[in-house]
């Protein structure tokens, strides 16, 4: 698309759809299939990609995962990083240290 936003349009079928012009796909990186939200604002319709998932809060998807046996320490799960010569979080100042 040329520097200045150029104006667009498009028509809305007999069936009620409406193309999105491939610059406005490819620019936005919405491949075909993927799910848009539709929202009516009072500017006008706002389109934006649609979650995957629900809302939800930290206390309802918490220990929602299956895990069999002990649970790991903080330190337990320092040692596989360290094995493998990284740090927990590459490339930040840790708040720990895993050696004694």
């Amino acid at each position: 698309m040329a520097a200045a936003q150029e104006r667009l349009t498009t028509v809305i079928s007999t069936r009620g759809q409406v193309i999105l012009l491939k610059a406005i796909r490819d620019l936005r990186h919405w491949p075909v299939g993927t799910r848009l939200a539709v929202e009516n604002t009072s500017e006008g319709v706002l389109l934006k990609p649609a979650s995957v998932f629900p809302p939800s809060s930290v206390d309802q998807v918490f220990g929602s995962l299956e895990h069999k046996g002990a649970a790991l320490s903080v330190e337990d799960i320092g040692v596989g990083y360290r094995d493998r010569g990284e740090t927990a979080c590459a490339g930040l100042t840790p708040m720990w240290s895993f050696d004694s």
